[in-house]
């Protein structure tokens, strides 16, 4: 109902379906700020003894740690995936990878070692070569082999394992094994109707300099808020786990194994820093260990949700639990072998 300056005195200037009592009250941007911070000095004592709780504070240091920790090779991995999606012809991945894809695979995966980054790099890169036409299959052993045998990672665990160069050379065999068997793997098994490709926009009348940056923005956005989703999980589970466990599991070599495997899905550590906290793990096998340094990399929380927001959900249910049986399996042979 319109307001004039003729209403008579006393008239009812409410708008129809408006309760008596409620003209003009309305809960804006500033009142809802006013009540939240009334509210946070009101109850400071409860919400600072809640933070100061053991449990919460290992919950902060989890997940400041791995999000800081991961989030400048997320940059960096989207920045070469805006670079590869604008810059590079499709025709080039048609000339460097082999034409069979069985082939292309170890070719891909091999191809990792030159990816200075870790695990959160490796997620958009491998999506923009979806989109550029690479095989899926030679993409994936590339997701994988990428942030395990880059010259960085294998740097660090040199220095983490001083003196015992057959955990670098273990580590770099049996990830390059595991990535080019799922690539194998999903070649012979994968359906296209689960792996939805990552979609961009053309960028019509875009100059090029303008979709490098619109992809970045898309990309950082995306694959941001699954890192920081991914984060969350992780630092929530090892708030919970007891410590007492992980001493308990170290006596029992099969027990040992999959604690350490497990524990490298938790924890998702990037793989520049996995190195050390395996090396602290002094109570358990050099092999179970090496489970470790290879599980990380490919199969973590963080990683399970990028996944799940690059390819699809479906994708990521399939192919997690697929890459964690295998790179357990490969890293036991392979630490049978050398360690």
């Amino acid at each position: 109902m319109a307001i004039t300056e003729d209403a008579p005195p006393g008239a009812d200037l409410r708008t129809p379906g408006q309760p008596p009592g409620r003209a003009g009250r309305r809960l804006s941007s500033p009142l809802v700020l006013t009540l939240t911070l009334l509210l946070a000095v009101l109850a400071q004592s409860p919400i600072r003894g809640f933070l100061g709780a053991p449990a919460m504070q290992t919950w902060m240091t989890v997940f400041v740690a791995v999000t800081v920790q991961a989030l400048p090779f997320l940059v960096l991995g989207v920045l070469l995936s805006a670079a590869i999606a604008v810059f590079v012809p499709a025709s080039f991945f048609a000339r460097a990878l082999p034409r069979r894809p069985a082939l292309a695979v170890p070719v891909a995966g091999v191809a990792g070692a030159v990816l200075p980054g870790c695990e959160c790099a490796s997620v958009p890169v491998a999506g923009a070569l979806v989109r550029r036409g690479v095989p899926p299959a030679a993409a994936l052993a590339f997701l994988l082999s990428a942030p395990a045998i880059n010259p960085i990672v294998l740097t660090a665990t040199a220095v983490a394992f001083p003196g015992h160069p057959e955990m670098v050379l273990g580590r770099f065999l049996a990830s390059l094994l595991v990535a080019c068997a799922m690539g194998w793997l999903w070649q012979r098994l994968g359906r296209t109707d689960w792996l939805r490709p990552p979609a961009h926009g053309a960028h019509e009348g875009a100059t090029k300099g303008e979709a490098f940056w619109d992809s970045v923005r898309h990309d950082v956005m995306h694959a941001g808020g699954f890192l920081v989703l991914g984060a969350t999980a992780a630092a929530t589970l090892k708030a919970l786990v007891p410590a007492g466990w992980l001493g308990t599991a170290a006596g029992i070599p099969l027990v040992s194994v999959l604690a350490l495997a497990v524990l490298a899905v938790v924890l998702s550590i990037c793989s520049e820093a996995d190195a050390f906290v395996a090396a602290s793990l002094t109570q358990f096998s050099p092999t179970a260990k090496l489970v470790f340094l290879v599980v990380g990399p490919m199969i973590d929380l963080k990683l399970f949700a990028m996944q799940a927001g690059t390819f699809g959900r479906g994708f990521a249910l399939r192919f997690a639990p697929a890459t964690l049986a295998l790179a357990v399996t490969g890293a036991v042979l392979t630490g049978a072998v050398l360690l």
